[in-house]
């Protein structure tokens, strides 16, 4: 489990990178800390030692203490925030081959960014290059079959209903199954924005 003030610490790191418009990749250049560390730290899953929060605050333009009360600012106080999707709303997106809806667009500052997807790609020659998530992600069939494609296990059918909670950074790909196409709920960590 994560602790509470690494998880703030995360939130605020993200936040001021985010307000300088910089990338976690720009970010990890000017501190001089490996881009997977800094993705591990805004996640709260990482806490860095006092010589990198240094280095990190310095590529923020922020002293330390400015981060204290950054940090103190993202403590939420909101409760029952909701976002309701009606069926077939959601700003289009698309990721790899796969058109589809992201949903809960209207809420700021969510953890999480849940993702409606339609798979009609069948083999992995038609899918392109496996996919990336920042993160931690959640895939549940609403629709069809699927099978997902990883570079560490064999491939995983999986029938509507079934559920699958992977490592999204370690590349993967999905293929729909039978004749049909499938439809899927990714839920994937923070803001994020799907990609070609």
């Amino acid at each position: 489990m994560r602790a509470p003030d690494s998880v703030r610490t995360g939130a605020a790191i993200r936040k001021l990178r985010l307000a300088r418009g910089m990338t976690l990749a720009d970010l990890s250049e000017q501190a001089g800390i490996p881009l997977s560390t800094l993705s591990r730290v805004e996640l709260g899953q990482n806490a860095l030692k006092m010589d990198k929060l240094v280095r990190l605050c310095r590529a923020l333009d922020i002293d330390v203490g400015g981060l204290m009360t950054r940090e103190a600012e993202t403590v939420t106080s909101s409760v029952g925030r909701r976002s309701v999707a009606r069926a077939g709303e959601g700003r289009p997106v698309q990721l790899g081959p796969h058109a589809g809806r992201l949903t809960a667009d209207d809420l700021t500052d969510r953890r999480l960014s849940p993702v409606v997807l339609d798979v009609v790609v069948t083999t992995l020659e038609a899918h392109g290059p496996m996919l990336a998530l920042p993160g931690e992600t959640y895939l549940t069939v609403l629709a069809g079959a699927v099978a997902l494609h990883s570079p560490f296990y064999t491939p995983l059918d999986l029938a509507a209903g079934d559920a699958i909670y992977f490592d999204g950074r370690a590349g993967w790909a999905l293929l729909a199954r039978g004749r049909k196409s499938a439809q899927v709920l990714i839920v994937a960590p923070g803001e994020w924005r799907p990609q070609n």
